[in-house]
């Protein structure tokens, strides 16, 4: 059944069709705002797997270049595996639709959306969103939905909803968020520094800003939704339960009070294989459902816990940040180097300053961009005592590292006021909760021990949320099984007045305005106390660069000036380059960086770029070299690098000359003035005698530099 509803949004129409295209899909939406238009489809498989207890979802967002006219520019002219911001916007798409499948859903399952055209204009990553929603809901797949994303700008403090590129230009604030009818349900985004109502009043607007796009799908589901397949029913386990929860209570009890997280979870293991050895032979066969059990019974104990005795697992109370140690310039051949830790949470964060050349290039469906501030993160299995094969970065790296990218990308300086590439690679060397914002702060003080001015240190912490009925209880700087047992993970990056980057997941529905208020100040609290850590250890960026960075000394030139200096077949920068040791970059707009680890260097190819690149003035003297003698005519003399002029017999001397070799040979140093240039032939017309009284300190050595 073909069906197509839309809705206005601004001065644009939001249309969600279905029926028309990848039909044999168990749900399938094409949506479109402007002429952007994405393709979302849902399949799930029609058995489980026995051996698999867990949710099997899979959600892969694909942007296709002919989608905006484009083909790749990679070596096969295809697109090949997911880039950087196709996982990003995956991450985004997947995180709000996994806590609304049902408990016991073990089907493969897999949301695919394809941006099909893209028009430059409309961002696609909200219209994928609402897109798996919509095709999620019209399935047979059970599923607790609708919800809707949306990104929210802020232009001249107006909050604006599903912006166009342009306006997100002159905004700032770019979040995205995905909500329900009810709830907030994901966040990630970018803050110029804002404060934390205005981060409250913009979310609550966004959650406002999807209604009619929930309506939109259930009016679509009322029209052609499928009916839903029966959840699975989970075996009764309440037997099970019973005899663990009288077992099991004392052991966990035991094991859950150690303090470290490493022999906490020796504890729970050995807790665990004697429960289930003593239990096994009442329960024959069902050793897993044991074990599950128990893991249901540490869920109520450690809610329990932080609810009613109000501590946690490592002894703290719910405001307290765990002890944080700073150290900087511990590499002594990096740039910059921090090592930042945070209870059992620590991050070897490196600095490393480079060149124009050495920027990011990214292929992206807008075009070609140019990144100078890079951010990687690594997660290495020795980080939580594993052994692991590495295969390079996963969803899970790249999306905290552009978290941290995001936050810190703030408060770096202008490419005018510091012509620098920037690479920040933060090294997780223990985990047990929030390594994202110790790379936040590890690269904060890297960047400072590296002598990057900052308009100021940034901080991140992640908050909590424990959650049963009316009792509530708002967690700062959250373990990695408080993120696991918990209801929301709420991570917040800023300077001391003001967020720069969010990321939010929730788990439980209805999470009131109180709620977010209380987790955002509680979050602006801890930010503070862990500023001021770091600035114990390193208050401001060095005054000067390291010894052994590279030094860039910039330069402006006349757009007609780039191919001088160029030269033919680039002869002539690639001389310099080799002269000096230097890299040297030349930019459309004329804008020249020279950078060098040897200032004597750097300051050469100035002066030489400089005298390449000058333009002859009229009036002024020259010390030139002669070049060529004309017999009886004159001399050619070379006063610039590959500017030349003629001066003629005549105007050699004060006196008359018989012969031009009387007065100057080939090769002679000659003061002379330039008295005219012919704009029509390119010609210049030079004067000795003219130069013969010239004060010294007005002479330009143009060809001496």
């Amino acid at each position: 059944m073909h069906v197509k509803e839309s809705i206005k949004i601004n001065d644009r129409e939001l249309t969600i069709e279905t029926g028309k295209i990848a039909k044999q899909a168990d749900g399938a939406v094409m949506v479109r705002m402007g002429d952007s238009m994405v393709l979302v489809t849902v399949v799930a498989a029609k058995s489980a797997n026995p051996s698999t207890d867990f949710l099997p979802l899979t959600v892969d967002y694909v942007e296709k270049s002919y989608a905006a006219g484009r083909i790749p520019g990679n070596f096969f002219r295809r697109e090949g595996r997911l880039s950087e911001a196709e996982i990003l916007t995956s991450r985004l798409i997947d995180r709000p639709l996994r806590p609304l499948f049902p408990e016991g859903w073990f089907f493969e399952t897999q949301v695919v959306a394809t941006v099909v055209s893209h028009d430059r204009s409309q961002p696609t990553e909200p219209l994928a969103q609402i897109g798996a929603s919509a095709a999620l809901m019209l399935s047979d797949v059970p599923w607790s939905g609708p919800v809707a994303g949306v990104q929210i700008a802020r232009i001249d403090g107006a909050f604006v909803a599903w912006p166009t590129m342009d306006q997100l230009l002159d905004s700032d604030m770019d979040i995205n968020m995905v909500a329900s009818r009810d709830a907030i349900v994901m966040v990630e985004g970018e803050l110029d520094n804002l404060d934390e109502e205005t981060l409250v009043n913009a979310l609550f607007f966004g959650h406002e800003a999807v209604q009619p796009v929930l309506d939109l799908q259930e009016k679509l589901r009322a029209a052609v939704g499928r009916a839903k397949r029966p959840v699975p029913v989970l075996p009764d386990n309440s037997e099970i339960m019973a005899r663990v929860r009288a077992v099991g209570t004392a052991p966990l009890i035991s094991a859950l009070s150690n303090k470290e997280k490493l022999p906490r979870y020796a504890a729970l293991d050995e807790a665990k294989k004697a429960i289930v050895a003593e239990l096994a032979p009442e329960f024959e066969g069902k050793e897993k459902a044991i074990g599950a059990c128990i893991g249901d019974l540490k869920y109520e104990m450690v809610r329990a816990l932080i609810l009613h005795e109000k501590k946690r697992l490592d002894g703290r109370g719910l405001t307290d940040v765990r002890q944080i140690t700073c150290e900087v310039g511990l590499l002594p051949c990096v740039h910059g180097s921090a090592l930042f830790t945070r209870g059992e949470t620590q991050a070897l964060v490196t600095a490393t300053l480079g060149f124009g050349t050495d920027n990011q290039k990214m292929d992206l469906l807008t075009g070609e961009e140019l990144r100078n501030f890079m951010l990687h993160y690594n997660f290495p299995p020795f980080s939580v005592g594993e052994a692991k094969m590495m295969r390079g970065p996963g969803r899970r790296e790249i999306g905290h590292g552009t978290l941290a990218l995001r936050a810190i990308s703030k408060v770096l300086p202008s490419q005018e006021d510091f012509p620098y590439v920037i690479r920040v690679v933060s090294e997780i060397t223990e985990s047990n909760g929030s390594s994202s914002m110790a790379s936040v702060c590890g690269g904060t003080l890297s960047l400072m021990d590296c002598g990057v001015p900052l308009k100021a240190p940034v901080a991140g912490i992640a908050m909590g949320l424990i959650q049963e009925g009316s009792d509530i209880a708002v967690l700062t700087d959250i373990l990695g099984d408080e993120d696991h047992l918990g209801d929301m993970d709420f991570k917040v990056a800023g300077t001391a007045t003001g967020i720069t980057a969010i990321q939010m997941d929730i788990k439980v529905l209805g999470l009131t305005r109180g709620i977010m208020s209380q987790a955002i100040e509680q979050a602006r609290v801890g930010r503070l106390h862990i500023l001021g850590k770091m600035a114990e250890t390193l208050a401001a960026p060095r005054p000067e660069l390291p010894e052994h960075a590279p030094r860039v000394y910039t330069i402006q030139i006349s757009q007609d000036k780039i191919r001088d200096l160029i030269g033919p077949g680039g002869k002539m920068i690639k001389g310099l380059c080799e002269q000096s040791g230097a890299k040297i970059n030349v930019e459309d707009s004329g804008l020249v960086s020279i950078a060098t680890a040897d200032s004597e260097a750097g300051q050469w190819v100035v002066k030489r770029i400089k005298a390449l690149c000058a333009e002859p003035e009229v009036g002024r003297v020259y010390a030139g070299y002669v070049t060529r003698i004309l017999d009886g005519t004159g001399a050619i003399v070379e006063i610039l690098p590959g500017t030349d002029g003629m001066c003629h017999i005549s105007e050699l001397d004060n006196t008359r000359v018989a012969n031009v070799d009387d007065i100057v040979r080939e090769g002679d140093q000659v003061n002379v003035l330039l008295v005219e240039i012919d704009r029509i032939k390119g010609r210049l017309r030079l004067s000795r005698k003219r130069a013969l009284d010239a004060d010294p300190a007005t002479i330009i050595h143009g060809l001496d530099e």
